[in-house]
């Protein structure tokens, strides 16, 4: 697995599904990414999981892929287990897009996935994720195209999807 500083994209990268499997990345090339820290008990919650729902079936069958990683570093408000994380966001949102092993996006134990995606899109944000639901915009060669503020509205970045699908 290559380290987040020798890594060019997102492709470069294994992670954990929420099973506890390997998953390349790389089997996302060609495809657009919305990569979204997401949380079970957050303010922003059913806002956020509703517009993914919302986004996922449109763009799905023209190469948009969304991929949620569970992270707890926000007010706790993710401490369910993978498979009660899982089961939340599939039942009550519909959820069909990939939900990825928990990671920690900020501090030591930072995974390297976004320890890249932060050092890739710092600007505004500095480089720590600031609560649930960032969301980074990832092209179809896994670079870091945009990075969007937890209170963006998913539904908001649809015309930015659209340009980097060429759907116009």
């Amino acid at each position: 697995m290559a380290a987040a500083s020798s890594a060019t994209s997102v492709h470069d990268f294994t992670v954990k599904d929420a099973s506890g499997k390997d998953v390349d990345l790389s089997v996302y090339k060609g495809k657009v990414l919305l990569i979204v820290n997401v949380a079970s008990q957050c303010g922003l919650t059913n806002s956020n999981y509703t517009e993914l729902s919302q986004l996922y079936p449109k763009y799905k069958d023209q190469g948009f892929e969304i991929l949620a990683f569970p992270c707890n570093q926000f007010g706790g408000q993710e401490p369910g287990t993978n498979d009660e994380i899982v089961q939340f966001a599939c039942t009550r949102f519909k959820a069909e897009y990939p939900i990825f092993d928990k990671v920690d996006v900020n501090g030591k134990n930072v995974s390297p996935l976004y320890k890249f995606l932060k050092s890739s899109k710092g600007g505004l944000f500095g480089d720590s994720i600031k609560w649930n639901f960032s969301k980074f915009l990832v092209d179809k060669e896994g670079h870091v195209v945009d990075r969007y503020a937890p209170t963006t509205s998913p539904l908001s970045i649809e015309k930015d999807i659209k340009k980097l699908l060429g759907s116009s």
